[in-house]
């Protein structure tokens, strides 16, 4: 039933052997890059291509600040730490989402709670954050924000550019500074996406960038934490690595902190990766519109972005009638080569956040039994 789909994918992509869902592309400096800094002896987490790396990323977005580490869900943990999770604190996010998003909260001792998104963006909804703030959580004297049930401060909120489509951010920015909650930006996945004029995750306090081998560009493994503010990069640069004070010779440490800076090497293939990074959102989106054309000739619908933003599709999305229809679609795109994915099981479904506090889920749980995410890989 689904041959027509099948062979139009095969044709974009000019094979009939595997399609990955996303794939990485390799066709400029970075061996160029990764034999310079073998031969430089730096291949660790000091180095000149971690610095260009980092200029380059903030350049592009236009944050201020862009600090290199290990992955997305440190740069995500890092960011949240910096806004105030801690032990016994609540980050509000929504549930339609990838398990890092959850567990970087509860990396810092912190609780998830799970609001609902909007069916159009697949990010976190205003109105269901509004909802929940108002119905369950009060301004105390000191300004800080507490959820009424769990008598656990309220500290920040975590909205997701779930693949790559920006999220409503003016909206859940203004709840948000009305309720004195820090709004970090899960970019994790929207790395040359723009929300207006703006790059996604500089109108959050912080956010989080992945470099996974599946994203847009790779570093192999990889993360980025975004900043426009001078007090928290320097935090941030300062725990990530091991809270070393600076001295030529000695070792000395003011506080528990982490290992987090990305090597070298890796931060070599991002360099290399971000030379050719405005070619891959071209093509991706040129992907995308090939997608959508055929869809509106087929009647499949494809998601667009939204109004008012430019995505950069990182994963393309088709959205099916009913579970059914998305059950048979994967099974015939995958026994023909064709690597097609369903959305992650919601955060609130999985048995490791039971404890974990939630809306109504409706428009998540409608996402869940339709989205089918398609081939999307740059196809140079």
């Amino acid at each position: 039933m689904f041959d027509d789909f099948i062979r139009f994918v095969q044709e974009m992509y000019g094979t009939k052997e595997l399609i990955p869902l996303h794939s990485p592309r390799f066709n400029g400096n970075e061996k160029k890059y990764l034999l310079e800094t073998i031969d430089s002896t730096f291949v660790s987490s000091v180095g000149e291509f971690v610095n260009r790396f980092e200029q380059q990323v903030a350049d592009y977005t236009g944050s201020s600040h862009a600090i290199a580490v290990v992955n997305g869900t440190v740069a995500l943990q890092i960011a949240l730490k910096l806004s105030g999770a801690r032990y016994n604190t609540e980050v509000i996010t929504q549930s339609f989402t990838f398990v890092a998003t959850s567990n970087a909260i509860r990396h810092c001792g912190a609780v998830p709670v799970f609001v609902d998104v909007n069916r159009s963006t697949m990010g976190l909804s205003p109105k269901s954050l509004e909802e929940f703030l108002e119905g369950q959580c009060e301004l105390r004297d000191d300004g800080t924000c507490w959820n009424r049930l769990s008598n656990r401060q309220v500290v920040s909120c975590l909205p997701v550019h779930t693949f790559g489509f920006p999220a409503q951010l003016n909206e859940i920015k203004k709840i948000c500074d009305h309720y004195n909650i820090v709004m970090v930006e899960d970019a994790a996945e929207s790395l040359g996406s723009f929300y207006g004029k703006k790059h996604t995750g500089v109108i959050g306090k912080l956010a989080a960038l992945s470099f996974n081998g599946n994203k847009i560009i790779t570093t192999g493994g990889g993360g980025m934490i975004l900043t426009n503010d001078n007090k928290l990069a320097k935090q941030a640069r300062h725990i990530t690595t091991t809270a070393k004070k600076p001295h030529k010779w000695e070792f000395n440490h003011d506080e528990v902190a982490y290992n987090y800076r990305l090597p070298n090497l890796n931060a070599a293939l991002g360099v290399a990766q971000m030379e050719s990074l405005l070619e891959y959102i071209k093509n991706k989106r040129e992907v995308a519109h090939q997608y959508q054309a055929w869809g509106a000739r087929n009647n499949m619908n494809f998601i667009q972005e939204p109004a008012n933003t430019k995505a950069n599709y990182w994963l393309n999305v088709v959205i099916m009638q009913d579970k059914r229809h998305r059950d048979q679609i994967l099974e015939a795109t995958n026994n023909r080569n064709i690597m097609t994915r369903p959305a992650w099981v919601p955060m609130h479904k999985l048995s490791i956040n039971q404890d974990c506090q939630c809306s109504d889920m409706r428009n998540t749980e409608w996402l869940y039994d339709r989205v089918v995410n398609v081939p999307s890989s740059v196809n140079l």
